[in-house]
């Protein structure tokens, strides 16, 4: 392993999937793209963490509510809303047609439609109100905690699982799935990937679950296998649609396992 290739790789998925500038020193290179793939949890690493600074300084000053949804800004500006147009694109060209084709154009399309404009609001509301009812205000005494509700270090844990660990997931379609477009902007990135380059991408974003669910390993089952199963209806969806995935299957896919994430925490310590 080359040490510098491998801080090449690293940095060209951080400038792939982020605005963060990249160095010039890194350079770039197309097929770059491919190797650099199994960073792409580390990167949401880093994107959750950003999210956690800004959340832990913002309850400081202010309510859980306002701390939380700055957090969120934060990570939207670093990651140019780049999953949540997935998202969109995919809820409009899914929603929108029926043949393959059509739900091709329609995902290609820039613009937003009604089901894209009406996910993005489920979406973004979901992971406000979840990640709200989950905080504690900082210095809250014990006796003023909800059933539901996680100190602001264990809820930073759970930001940064969240973001690595949906990516990891995102990610592991490009081991079974193909890609379906003939061009496109993922297409750098849509290689086959093996199963070895997972289990590494992967190494970037479990340890963070593994963190955030200690010491209660029963909630790790759950969660994993909650994911598990929605990887593989997704994947089902995704082929019996359009035959594989795109760049947008992928982003929407990263949402879907993000925010499936923040909904099981909080139904597993509601009960």
């Amino acid at each position: 392993m080359n040490p510098l290739a491998e801080l090449r790789y690293f940095f060209t998925a951080l400038g792939y999937f982020t605005r963060v500038p990249v160095p010039r020193w890194v350079g770039y290179e197309p097929q770059w793209l491919t190797a650099a793939a199994r960073y792409f949890p580390l990167v949401g690493a880093c994107v959750g963490a950003l999210g956690v600074l800004v959340y832990l300084a913002a309850l400081r000053v202010f309510g859980p509510g306002v701390a939380v949804l700055l957090s969120m800004t934060a990570t939207l500006a670093m990651t140019g809303a780049f999953h949540e147009d997935g998202l969109a694109d995919c809820c409009d060209a899914f929603g929108g047609a029926y043949r393959r084709e059509d739900v091709l154009r329609i995902m290609h399309d820039s613009r937003i439609g009604a089901f894209g404009a009406i996910a993005l609001f489920v979406a973004l509301a979901l992971k406000w109100q979840t990640l709200v009812t989950l905080a504690v205000p900082q210095g809250a005494s014990a006796s003023s905690m909800t059933s539901a509700a996680l100190t602001p270090w264990r809820l930073a844990t759970l930001m940064i699982a969240a973001h690595a660990v949906s990516r990891a997931c995102a990610v592991s379609y490009l081991v079974t799935l193909d890609y379906v477009r003939d061009e496109g902007k993922a297409k750098p990135v849509a290689q086959r990937m093996s199963v070895t380059a997972w289990l590494a991408a992967c190494a970037f974003a479990l340890p963070w679950l593994a963190w955030f669910v200690w010491p209660d390993w029963r909630e790790g089952v759950a969660v994993i296998a909650l994911l598990a199963v929605l990887r593989y209806a997704l994947g089902r969806y995704f082929v019996r649609r359009i035959g594989g995935y795109t760049g947008d299957c992928l982003g929407f896919a990263q949402q879907v396992f993000e925010i499936a994430l923040y909904l099981t925490a909080l139904a597993w310590i509601s009960f």
